[in-house]
C-alpha cells in the first residue's frame, strides 16, 4: 500500500509540473459536504445538480458556477435547471418534451411554492419518497444549491480560527474580502480573454498570482487546516484524467480483438490482446488507488464504487481462470462484463453518483469496510462473470448444441468455477457482516432485508452448484441457473438500496433506474425462455448433451 501511495505522489508531482497557467483557480482549497474538496470538485457537483452535466455550453463548471456568484442576474434567462421527472413537469404545468429551464419558468410563479409544502408534508410524515417526490426533491435541491452559491453563502474558502466549519464567501472579514474581490476581477479579465479568443498567458498569470494571494491570507487563519495541496492536486488530477474511462477503453479494445481470436481462430492476437487486457487493468486499479489516496478509505461506501470494484473484480477474476484454463471464452465474457459495468458508471451519475463523498457514520471504520464490504462485492464480480458466460452459453445453445460441444463445455467449466468463487467470497463476506452488526448494532443477525437478500443469493448458488456436483443440472441448467441466478444479486445489491430502500443499511439507498435494471432483467429472462424453446424444437430431431 505504501508502494502505491509514493507512486501517486511521484505522479502527482508530475502532473503538477504541467498545470496550465490559469489553472491556480481550480486547485483553491473548498469546505463543501462534510469534506476539504478542490473548488474543480465543488463546481463539477453544483453544475451537476443543477444542469445535469458537468459542462455548460462548452464552458468549463469551474467558470459557469463562479459567475452564477459575480453575477446571478446574467443567468435569468438562461435554460440551465434540468428536470426529467414527466410527473413533476405535468405538476408544475410545462412541456412534457422539453428538459431544461430557465429559473423564471420554474420558480417564477406560486405553483414551486405549493409543491415545495406538498414535498415538506411528505418529508414529515416520514413516508417513502415514491420516484415523483423524488424528482421534487431535486428540483428543490437545484433551487437552493443555485441560490446559495448566488448569494456567496455555500463556497466556503477560509479555515475558522477555532472549530471546523469553513467561513462562506459572504461573511469573510474586509481584508479576506478584498483579496477575493482581487480574485474575482483577475477571474473576470481571464474568462474574457478566453472568450475573445486572445492570448491568455498574462490574464492566467494575473489570475494565479490573485488566488495564491488569496490562499496566503486564507492559510494565515488556520494553517492547521489549510494544508491539503497534494489532495487537492490528486483530486483534480483524478476528474481531469478519468482513469475508469480509459480502462473500459482497453477492455473494449481487448474484447474487440478477443473477437476475431474467437472467431477467426488468430491465436497470434492474443498478445495484443493481454497487452490492452493488462493496461486497462492498470488504469483501473489507479484509478481506485487514487480514490483511496483522496478518500482515505476503500472505494466501497456507494453503488458506484462497488459496480467499478465488481468490474475490477470481474476482470481479475477472468484473466485467473483463463490462465488456468486457457478458455478465450471466459476473457471474451470478463472483458465484456467488465466493460459494461464501467460504461453504466460513467454515463449513469444521476443514478450512480461518482462524487468524493465522505463515509457515513455508521461507515466510518475502514477495518470492517475492508473485510466486509469487499468481501461481499467481489463475490459479486465472480458471479458477473458467470452470467457473462451464461450468455455466450445461451449464444452457443442457439448456433448449434452439437455443433458447439467444446465450446458449451468450456463455459459451464468457467460458469461453475466462478460460481465457486463467488460463494468462497460471499459466505465468509456474510458472517463476517454479522459480526460487524453485532459491534454497531448490538446483534449479529436481525434479518434485515440486505442480510436476507444476500443470504438467499447465497442459499441460490450454493443449490446450484450442490445440484451440479449431484448431477442434477446438466451443462445446459448450468448456463440457464449462471443467468437467472444473478438476478438474486441483482436484488440483493441494487434492489435492496433502490427499490426497497428499507432496512438498517440506510447509507446505501438511493433512486433512479428501476425500468432500465427491470428491463434487463426481464429481457434475459425471455432470452433464457426462448433459448429453452428453441432447444426443446431442436431436441426432438437431436439427442440432448448430457
Amino acid at each position: 500500500m505504501k508502494k502505491l501511495m509514493l507512486l501517486i505522489a511521484s505522479l502527482l508531482v508530475s502532473v503538477s509540473v504541467f498545470a496550465k497557467t490559469g489553472d491556480a483557480l481550480n486547485y483553491l482549497q473548498v469546505q463543501d459536504g462534510g469534506r476539504i474538496k478542490p473548488y474543480d470538485s465543488f463546481a463539477r457537483e453544483m453544475l451537476e445538480i443543477v444542469y445535469g452535466k458537468t459542462q455548460y455550453e462548452g464552458r468549463l463548471a469551474t467558470e459557469i458556477v463562479m459567475t452564477w456568484m459575480l453575477s446571478p442576474q446574467a443567468w435569468h434567462d438562461k435554460k440551465i435547471f434540468e428536470v426529467r421527472n414527466h410527473q413533476v413537469l405535468d405538476a408544475m404545468k410545462l412541456p412534457k418534451d422539453q428538459r431544461w429551464f430557465t429559473g423564471e419558468e420554474l420558480f417564477g410563479g406560486e405553483r414551486f411554492a405549493l409543491l415545495r409544502q406538498e414535498l415538506q408534508a411528505k418529508r414529515e410524515s416520514k413516508e417513502k419518497l415514491d420516484p415523483y417526490f423524488q424528482a421534487l426533491q431535486r428540483l428543490e435541491n437545484q433551487f437552493v444549491v443555485f441560490q446559495e452559491v448566488a448569494a456567496g453563502r455555500m463556497l466556503k474558502v477560509v479555515p475558522p480560527k477555532e472549530g471546523d466549519a469553513w467561513i462562506a464567501v459572504a461573511d469573510l472579514d474586509p481584508a479576506q474580502q478584498e483579496k477575493f474581490m482581487d480574485l474575482t476581477k483577475a477571474f473576470v479579465n481571464h474568462i474574457g480573454a478566453v472568450a475573445k479568443g486572445e492570448s491568455t498567458e498574462a490574464t492566467g498569470a494575473e489570475l494565479d498570482k490573485a488566488v495564491h494571494s488569496f490562499e496566503d491570507i486564507a492559510r494565515a487563519n488556520n494553517p492547521a487546516l489549510y494544508n491539503h495541496e497534494t489532495k487537492m492536486k490528486a483530486e483534480v488530477h483524478y476528474n481531469n484524467f478519468h482513469p475508469f474511462r480509459w480502462a473500459y477503453v482497453c477492455y473494449f479494445i481487448a474484447f474487440i480483438i478477443l473477437l476475431l481470436v474467437w472467431t477467426l481462430s488468430k491465436e497470434s492476437l492474443m498478445k495484443a490482446v493481454w497487452v490492452f487486457l493488462v493496461l486497462g487493468f492498470v488504469l483501473h486499479t489507479y484509478g481506485f488507488g487514487l480514490r483511496m489516496y483522496i478518500m482515505e478509505r476503500p472505494p466501497v461506501s456507494n453503488m458506484y464504487e462497488t459496480v467499478v470494484w465488481v468490474a475490477w473484480g470481474t476482470i481479475l477474476f477472468a484473466a485467473i481462470l483463463e490462465l488456468i484454463y486457457k478458455y478465450r471464452l471466459i476473457l471474451v465474457a470478463g472483458t465484456l462484463v467488465s466493460a459494461f459495468g464501467l460504461v453504466i458508471a460513467d454515463f449513469a451519475p444521476a443514478v450512480l453518483d461518482p462524487t468524493l463523498q465522505p463515509l457515513e457514520p455508521v461507515l466510518r471504520s475502514n477495518y470492517w469496510l475492508t473485510i466486509h464490504v469487499m468481501t461481499i462485492t467481489i463475490s459479486y464480480a465472480a458471479f458477473f462473470l458467470a452470467f457473462g458466460l451464461g450468455d455466450i452459453g445461451l449464444i452457443y445453445y442457439l448456433r448449434g448444441e452439437q455443433k458447439h460441444q467444446a465450446q458449451i463445455k468450456a463455459v459451464v467449466t468457467g460458469i461453475y468455477r466462478a460460481m465457486q468463487i463467488g460463494v468462497a467470497f460471499l459466505a465468509p463476506g456474510i458472517i463476517l457482516g454479522g459480526i460487524w452488526a453485532d459491534y454497531s448494532w448490538g446483534r449479529f443477525w436481525g434479518w434485515d432485508p440486505k442480510e436476507t437478500w444476500a443470504l438467499i443469493a447465497l442459499l441460490g448458488y450454493l443449490a446450484v452448484l450442490h445440484a451440479r456436483y449431484a448431477g442434477m443440472i446438466k451443462n445446459f441448467g448450468m448456463i440457464v441457473t449462471a443467468v437467472i441466478t444473478f438476478s438474486l444479486v441483482i436484488m440483493a445489491w441494487y434492489g435492496v438500496n433502490f427499490v426497497l430502500g428499507a432496512g438498517l443499511h440506510s447509507y446505501g439507498f438511493g433512486a433512479g433506474g428501476v425500468e432500465y435494471v427491470s428491463a434487463f432483467v426481464a429481457a434475459h429472462i425471455l432470452l433464457v425462455i426462448y433459448v429453452s424453446v428453441i432447444r426443446q424444437g431442436k431436441g426432438k430431431k437431436q439427442t440432448p448433451a448430457t
